[in-house]
């Protein structure tokens, strides 16, 4: 630290409680009161070099008092001790912790070069322009000092001197850094061997090379106030990556703002403080809520307008704080629009964002994630633009190659990526597994949320099952036709093997969607127990005797009424055991054909054969099937044969089959 000494006499001050006196053989002439402190000093000294002192002299004499007052003395009565030893040619030490004081002391005095040659002013600004701004320590010291200055150390521009000094200095090449700074943070490079010398330790550190943000740390030390302006200066120079102005933003918040690093409920300290205690309490509850929302929203306007420049996880962390805190909403829509932008890095504890509504009385707010979402998704809505005519008229050598090239990176940028949108789609779904169990989340936010996503961005239904599972275990209320809504989201041809069992056991879900599940698993566990796919017709149906064709007629009918449905209730639960039989009978006929392939292949049998060994395969899977639907269906063909009329070519069922002869037919 740098420092400065004035004056060669030795110090003859003695302060005895608030009265300070001056050692001498003449008596004090002048009583001087500083803030509530007396000092009893000789006026020839003090008249020397202070103007405003022989001014309040005179104005003194006049009116025949000895007591001359000084309110509002920037500093206080220490610092006028030190402007007044001064004065007596008293030895004083100045540093970066009380320079700016005495320089903003010495103005008031008005101890400039027009009272006397090489007078305190004079002194001190050779000081701070030679010492204490070219040192990046002693910069910050005295900028965090000015904060008790105002307005004297703006007027004097000591605090934009001191931001000007730091905001070079952090555009410095690292390599050139010689200064002395903070950098807690321990690296690879900060561990040193345990054999070797004091000499070969202290080389080696003297070796290591400066990160690129042995800045941060320092800077972050400061109030929001001159952290901000700081921050501004140095994004004005252009020479620092967004990168690194994020992280400098990332870690002033984790440092100042309570609730990232460790959440506080500071939700039901408003609530309890809200319903009545003692004012002086709720007073600085509400002050010190303020003043982390203040502090909160400028972090949000000190964030670098690139993408990418910090962790969606932090971006997030911001956005609940900004939820508890009540900050504005244009801070809580920019932080949603930035999250949105990178949503496909979030977790979905990240996305349990806490609702602080009380007319909705759900414990997440859903309203945010879905805002979220669609900043997401609106990021393939708005095209970016075109290479500027502009430039191409500047750099007119550039082939249309290139410029398509800069197109094409531009789109990648700002669009969604379908990896992207896959990584969002299993994001959500987890999301809506867990806010699912709140008894009071409404029916039509949960749909709303899950039909956000595009179909293509699911590959697998898994996910969305299992969060329809949970909100009908946690909604027992949910009635018939909400269920059936609620269910329509969810394809049963995409679920897998093991949600298929679990879904075919399941008996929060309507008998319709159970029924879909159990035919496809049918159909898929008849593909995959031993049927050749060369030897499967072109039409799925053909897995069903011909006799049964109502079973299928039945399927295909959406407008079956709820009645028919109930109707063959009681044949349920044995449907579910005769699923399990099917299976064993799959698995024989599986150990049946690898017999037969193996029999082939040691009796070096030609290709006929083969395929006559294939279609009795086929022959025993499609007597399987139809034993099994004839026996479970049966009771109601009935029903079956009333709903000719309403079949309708475009229900789950039918467009399944569909779907399910064009698969086999392309393998």
């Amino acid at each position: 630290m740098k420092y400065m000494k004035l004056g060669s006499k030795p110090d003859i001050f003695q302060s005895h409680g608030s009265v300070t006196i001056v050692v001498s053989d003449l008596t004090s002439d002048v009583s001087v009161e500083v803030n509530g402190a007396r000092l009893l000093l000789h006026k020839f000294p003090l008249l020397s070099k202070s103007g405003r002192l022989h001014k309040l002299v005179a104005e003194a004499r006049d009116s025949s008092s000895e007591e001359i007052p000084l309110p509002d003395f920037p500093g206080g009565a220490e610092i006028f001790e030190l402007c007044a030893k001064f004065c007596y040619g008293i030895t004083i030490t100045l540093n970066a912790y009380n320079v700016v004081a005495v320089r903003c002391a010495a103005e008031y005095l008005d101890m400039s070069e027009s009272i006397e040659k090489g007078n305190m002013i004079f002194k001190l600004e050779v000081f701070l322009n030679s010492s204490i701004f070219r040192s990046w320590k002693d910069s910050i010291i005295a900028l965090k000092s000015t904060k008790g200055l105002l307005p004297w150390s703006e007027d004097l521009k000591i605090v934009s001197r001191c931001i000007d000094s730091i905001s070079s200095k952090t555009s410095v090449d690292p390599s050139k850094v010689d200064w002395s700074y903070t950098y807690t943070r321990i690296t690879p490079a900060d561990q040193t061997p345990a054999s070797g010398s004091a000499w070969n330790s202290s080389h080696s550190r003297r070796l290591q090379p400066v990160p690129k943000d042995w800045w941060v740390e320092d800077v972050c030390e400061l109030e929001i106030d001159f952290f901000w302006r700081v921050m501004l200066a140095i994004k004005a120079k252009g020479r620092m990556s967004h990168e690194l102005i994020g992280e400098a933003v990332r870690i002033y918040a984790y440092r100042w703002l309570p609730g990232l690093s460790k959440e506080q409920n500071l939700i039901e300290s408003s609530n309890n403080l809200g319903g009545g205690g003692i004012a002086n309490t709720s007073d600085d509850f509400a002050e010190t809520t303020a003043k982390h929302r203040l502090l909160l929203e400028t972090i949000v306007s000190l964030l670098p307008p690139e993408k990418a420049c910090t962790s969606c996880s932090f971006l997030l962390k911001l956005l609940k704080a900004a939820t508890m805190y009540g900050a504005a909403s244009s801070a809580k829509n920019e932080l949603a629009r930035r999250v949105g932008l990178q949503l496909e890095e979030a977790s979905v504890s990240d996305l349990l964002i806490p609702s602080v509504s009380y007319s909705s009385g759900s414990l997440y707010d859903v309203d945010l994630v879905q805002r979220i979402v669609e900043n997401f998704l609106m990021q393939d809505q708005s095209p970016p633009m075109s290479p500027s005519r502009a430039r191409i008229a500047h750099e007119r050598r550039r082939t249309r190659s290139a410029e398509n090239l800069d197109f094409a990176e531009s789109r990648r940028s700002t669009s969604a990526t379908h990896s992207a949108k896959l990584r969002v789609a299993k994001l959500l779904d987890g999301y809506l597994a867990e806010v699912a169990r709140d008894a009071n989340l409404p029916l039509s936010k949960f749909m709303a949320l899950a039909e956000a996503i595009p179909d293509f961005a699911r590959p697998v239904h898994d996910g969305i099952y299992r969060a329809i599972d949970i909100y009908l275990k946690e909604h027992p209320s949910t009635g018939k036709s909400e269920k059936k809504k609620l269910c329509r989201m969810m394809d049963c041809k995409k679920l897998s093997m093991e949600a298929c069992m679990h879904a075919a056991q399941n008996d929060r879900l309507p008998l319709r969607v159970v029924v879909q599940v159990l035919f496809f698993e049918q159909v898929r566990a008849a593909v995959s127990g031993g049927l050749i796919l060369n030897d499967i017709p072109n039409n799925i149906k053909a897995l069903l005797p011909a006799q049964d064709d109502s079973i299928v007629e039945a399927m295909q009918s959406s407008s079956t009424t709820d009645d028919n449905w109930d109707a063959v209730h009681h044949d349920f639960k044995a449907l579910k055991g005769d699923l399990a039989n099917m299976k064993q009978r799959i698995a024989e006929a599986e150990r049946e054909r690898s017999q037969i392939e193996v029999d082939v292949i040691k009796q070096g049998s030609n290709n006929s054969t083969a395929k006559s060994s294939s279609k009795r395969l086929f022959s025993g899977s499609r007597k399987m099937l139809t034993k099994f639907f004839s026996t479970k269906l049966g009771n109601s063909e009935t029903t079956s044969k009333s709903s000719d009329s309403s079949r309708s070519s475009g229900s789950p069922v039918s467009g399944t089959v569909s779907s399910g002869k064009t698969s086999v037919a392309r393998r």
